[in-house]
């Protein structure tokens, strides 16, 4: 089970990071960092950015992570139900 987890949650960071190299690829968020004189304030939106695309892969995996639960949870309680209705017999 948390092999599974394990491969789902590197599935999805993949896909997100293919997804937000695709939407730098555009060139909006690199050239607004570039065109600042500053270093300082440079290397501060890049920490930014950095934060946001980090921010985004965390969630995408959490809601990998609570559909896989969500599903594991249904089949233990059927499980549980149909152990139940065995013991009543």
């Amino acid at each position: 089970m948390k092999s599974t987890i394990a491969v789902l949650l590197a599935a999805v960071v993949g896909v997100a990071s293919l997804g937000v190299r695709a939407q730098d690829s555009s060139g909006a968020g690199t050239s607004t960092a570039a065109q600042h004189p500053d270093e300082i304030v440079r290397m501060h939106q890049q920490v930014a950015a950095a934060n946001r695309e980090y921010d985004r892969e965390v969630a995408a995996a959490k809601k990998v992570y609570d559909h896989k639960k969500a599903e594991a949870k249904k089949r233990r309680d059927a499980a549980v139900a149909v152990a139940h209705q065995g013991v009543g017999q």
